[in-house]
């Protein structure tokens, strides 16, 4: 069976490579290993149709090292064993990993030492964050490259490279439909290669028109910025809809960055708005948020937006407060001003007057924490939008009323 087109047209260079100057261009560090024939375990991650697996190939192929390609869902234990025993000959291999970041424990248990004494070089590829979603063993031991989302422009500079090529002999194209495949592709140049060449077979005459490309996909064009500017702000949009307890406006978001596909956002931006924005009004939201991503990703889509909307629809709903990291700030700048005074001798780990508060009633007692510089300095203070909040500022103002009455 002949090879989609977008095999055909992957790179054998790095100059080749479309959207990624900052790692491929001349004097970039990618451009720097493979001009001097030297490669090291990495991760290459970023949304799909990126060049991830392109770069892997190209550094592999230009550094005239041996090596295998392995998916880390189904090659199974023996591959990897095969593929040690294949080093070991060779004395090194290149061993390029795709969705690395599913790699599981035992297949870990297999590579590591390999990784660790550099029989095996490591290329992962994955579109998650590998600070979220990579076991920190295998990262600690690979130098991660993110690739930036390709814009527009990258698109139609690859579709037009598509074009000039031999393989797609005699094709008539208008710059319109160019820009319309890459508008449909959501930034994704192996859709957009896939898209115009089947197109191109499509028709009787090789005459590819928007009316044609309508006919064969009727996906709606969701971004159609030439830079990521409409992305962020539609996650903002998202983040502010739901810090401004607008439930309507944060499904209506929430729905538009589901039908992008952009799941690892969604769980960013839903953990860090149950702790910014919400925080102490609900604080049992951050589990849930936790709980309704696993739920999501155990089932897929479409299921998953079953507990995404259930999670979601609290979160609007829900009291807001920002004391808690309100707080923390304003000790950070503290800590970062040089304000690092001695801790009080009552509770340094040498300390034998420390007062064990569960030996006192109500599991309290009066004595020095904060240095003496800053004894009276407050950085919590509570807003009064939850029932839970005011419980815990009515704890905080007993506490405070105890010291006053005992200094």
């Amino acid at each position: 069976m002949e090879k989609p087109l977008a095999i055909k047209l992957r790179p054998t260079k790095l100059s080749e490579i479309i959207g990624q100057d900052h790692l491929t261009s001349k004097g970039a560090p990618l451009y720097n290993l493979v001009h001097n024939g030297k490669v090291f375990s990495m991760i290459l991650y970023g949304e799909p149709g990126t060049g991830k697996t392109s770069i892997a190939n190209v550094i592999a192929e230009n550094t005239k090292n041996k090596y295998r390609f392995l998916n880390a869902v189904t090659s199974n234990k023996k591959d990897i064993e095969v593929v040690v025993e294949e080093a070991k000959m060779y004395d090194g291999l290149i061993l390029i990993m795709d969705e690395i970041h599913r790699l599981n424990k035992d297949k870990q248990d297999l590579l590591l030492p390999h990784l660790e004494s550099g029989l095996i070089v490591l290329i992962g590829l994955t579109t998650s964050n590998p600070y979220f979603k990579i076991n920190p063993a295998i990262r600690s031991r690979c130098q991660i490259f993110k690739l930036n989302t390709l814009k527009k422009e990258d698109i139609i500079k690859g579709l037009n490279r598509a074009i000039k090529s031999e393989y797609l002999d005699g094709i008539k194209i208008k710059k319109d439909a160019i820009e319309y495949i890459a508008e449909l592709s959501s930034f994704d140049l192996r859709y957009a290669y896939n898209l115009l060449e089947l197109c191109y077979y499509s028709t009787s005459d090789k005459n590819v028109t928007i009316d044609l490309i309508k006919k064969i996909n009727n996906k709606p064009v969701i971004i159609s910025d030439s830079d990521e500017s409409g992305h962020y702000d539609l996650l903002s949009a998202f983040q502010k809809s739901i810090r401004g307890s607008d439930v309507n406006a944060t499904l209506y978001y929430l729905a538009r960055l589901i039908t992008i596909g952009d799941l690892d956002s969604i769980y960013r931006r839903m953990t860090v708005i149950a702790y910014e924005d919400i925080g102490l009004a609900n604080p049992s939201i951050g589990p849930k948020v936790d709980a309704a991503i696993n739920a999501c990703e155990r089932v897929g889509m479409p299921e998953g937006r079953i507990p995404l909307s259930v999670v979601i629809t609290e979160m609007a709903l829900s009291p807001k407060s920002n004391s808690a990291h309100v707080a923390l700030d304003v000790a950070l700048k503290d800590a970062e001003s040089g304000l690092n005074y001695e801790i009080p001798d009552t509770i340094k780990i040498t300390s034998t007057t420390y007062k064990y508060p569960h030996d006192y009633p109500g599991s309290f007692v009066v004595q020095d924490y904060m240095p003496k510089e800053l004894k009276n300095r407050k950085y919590y203070k509570a807003k009064l939008t939850s029932n839970y909040e005011k419980s815990l500022n009515e704890i905080y103002e007993r506490i405070e009323k105890k010291k006053k009455e005992e200094n």
